[in-house]
């Protein structure tokens, strides 16, 4: 029999808006890798810390659903199992898509080859490929199941694992690509779960950041 942790739906709308993070990112940087000039080994370097930067969030994202979301839902939503079996094969062919993107960004930051800044531009769109509609197949059939099936606290912990296990520095940056696109009431909410001293750093500091971090990498 499915089991039910939480006798009413739990909100999972925040793992939409990071979702959303990811396609915007993977969906410019194919264009702004190919824009780089023929041994512009500067600007090539600021795209690889940007992409290693957003590799690292999409890694966290999926080893929290791997360590934290899976194994709930295994156990009380097995009537669905298949449906999360299909994550955790999309989880592996993504990990294959990143590390040979991963690989590709150390030579283009050393050199900015015209061939490997073509490299590194498909890579990038054969990563979204396979994470884009993966987190489509997330948002229509695992998201529900999440909200029928974890407590508030188990779903907290999901997007705590991956800022647990970030870079004290990454975070103001990953926290504005997140609320770049956030309507007003996303942000309040997103801006909500903060400790009061860190929400008004959110606001001011971090704000001003990430907006100069962004005229940076977008150019």
């Amino acid at each position: 029999m499915t089991q039910t942790t939480s006798p009413s739906l739990i909100d999972v709308h925040d793992m939409v808006v990071v979702h959303r993070a990811f396609r915007r990112e993977f969906r410019l940087l194919p264009g702004l890798v190919r824009a780089v000039p023929a041994g512009d080994t500067a600007r090539a370097a600021v795209l690889t810390a940007h992409l290693r930067l957003c590799l690292d969030g999409l890694h966290l994202h999926h080893t929290g659903e791997d360590a934290m979301l899976w194994p709930p839902l295994l156990e009380r939503a097995t009537p669905s199992a298949e449906v999360v079996h299909r994550m955790e094969a999309d989880h592996e062919r993504v990990h294959e898509r990143l590390e040979v993107l991963r690989a590709a960004l150390g030579r283009w930051e050393a050199e900015a080859r015209p061939a490997v800044t073509e490299e590194v531009a498909a890579g990038v769109e054969a990563l979204a490929a396979a994470v884009l509609p993966h987190l489509d197949d997330e948002e229509r059939e695992i998201l529900p199941l999440a909200a029928r099936h974890l407590s508030e606290a188990e779903w907290e912990a999901v997007g705590q694992h991956g800022m647990a296990h970030m870079q004290r520095s990454q975070l103001p940056i990953m926290f504005g690509m997140v609320l770049e696109e956030c309507d007003a009431e996303e942000r309040a909410r997103m801006l909500g779960v903060l400790p009061p001293p860190i929400r008004l750093l959110a606001r001011t500091l971090f704000a001003w950041q990430y907006r100069r971090y962004v005229r940076r990498v977008r150019g």
